[in-house]
């Protein structure tokens, strides 16, 4: 809608003129004709012939049965882009903003935050100026995970394909008359009392424990997996010593078949091998030793035995001493030699040493580039 000012007292307002070619009028008489046509388009086009026929908009506005503000907008839209302006609505609301999918992926592995360690969904979509649904959408998309950290350590032993092969060729194949005992010590066991009492769950509600807690006491529980059956035999003791690790090895030497060989899987800690101890070790010949290498403790089956009790039984029991903690250690036990199911070890030694020469050449790259 044009505007004619023949003085700054007055302020006419003109529709703009519309002008039609002959291919123009024959085009918009077909779309009001033709039964193909949408109603939007062909009331559209009706205003547009009108309009050319010189109407005003409040005359063609009462002729159509529609606002004089919709005649007025469609002949401004057709008068600027002719048919390409009454064919579409403008789309409403603010345009799309599009997310450059490859910078995210490289701010995301290749850059962090300032003032902080890592992205989030928010401090990215500030960012790239776009919305934290369309961030987070897009992440899960190409497997990116910011958020999660997961844990590793690469093995230095000089002897770790021997020890590697060793401990896993017991699993994969025992020898014939022995058995395969994976032991260790989980240290530093607290029992924990609350400083006030839970909640029990019911319906709608999660059980209730307080954040902070009182200490009782540590005790040390020392663990032996059968690889073959998974039964488990256990000794909890005050200390963490190369005597109360003797005790625990004659607790093994009474509760296994003396006929049998055992085959005795332990990490490098030097209580292992005190002179005592190697001293006990030499008068027991069916004792054998096998040595996780160092920075391997997930070779040894036992600690998936450890976090099984530390989840279901230790992380959310109430222990007002240690005798108590003892006792709920050792019904445990008790209760998991009623069933037991053996935990069955399926990587070969050669897929292994695969993944950690990987793993070790990955970081020797990124050593290198670092130091250059």
């Amino acid at each position: 809608m044009g505007y004619y000012e023949p003085s700054w007292r007055t302020r006419v307002r003109v529709a703009p003129e519309i002008v039609l070619t002959d291919e123009e009028r024959a085009e918009l008489m077909k779309l009001v004709r033709s039964k193909r046509t949408s109603v939007r388009l062909a009331l559209r086009a009706r205003i547009v012939l009108l309009a050319a026929s010189g109407r005003q908009n409040k005359d063609i506005a009462v002729q159509v049965g529609v606002g004089r503000v919709q005649v007025s907008r469609w002949r401004e839209r057709y008068a600027q882009s002719r048919l390409a302006g009454i064919e579409r609505d403008l789309p409403r609301g603010a345009p799309p903003v599009k997310l450059d999918v490859a910078r995210m992926i490289e701010l995301t592995t290749q850059s962090k935050p300032a003032g902080a360690t890592h992205w989030s969904t928010r401090t990215m979509a500030a960012e790239l100026g776009v919305s934290a649904a369309s961030v987070s959408r897009h992440w899960r998309k190409n497997g990116l995970k910011p958020h999660l950290v997961r844990g590793f350590k690469v093995s230095r032993d000089p002897l770790f394909v021997q020890k590697l092969e060793d401990i896993v060729g017991l699993y994969l194949s025992p020898p014939e008359h022995a058995i395969v005992l994976c032991c260790d010590e989980k240290s530093q066991v607290q029992a924990l009392d609350r400083t006030q009492p839970g909640l029990p769950m019911k319906k709608g509600r999660a059980a209730t424990m307080t954040h902070d807690y009182k200490r009782n006491g540590t005790t040390t529980l020392f663990a032996a997996l059968n690889v073959l059956d998974g039964q488990v035999i256990g000794q909890c003791q005050q200390h963490h010593t190369h005597t109360e690790w003797l005790k625990f090895l004659r607790q093994i030497d009474r509760q296994t078949p003396k006929g049998k060989t055992l085959h005795l899987i332990a990490d490098n800690y030097a209580t292992h091998k005190h002179p005592a101890v190697l001293e006990w070790l030499a008068k027991k010949p069916r004792f054998h030793m096998h040595f996780t290498p160092t920075s391997a403790s997930w070779l040894n089956m036992v600690e998936r035995f450890f976090r099984d009790i530390t989840v279901n039984r230790l992380r959310r029991g109430v222990f007002t001493s240690v005798p108590e903690l003892v006792t709920a250690i050792d019904a445990y036990i008790a209760h998991h030699n009623i069933k037991p199911k053996p935990f069955i070890w399926t990587k070969s030694a050669g897929d292994i040493l695969q993944k950690v020469i990987r793993a070790n050449n990955r970081l020797s790259s990124k050593q290198n580039a670092t130091l250059h």
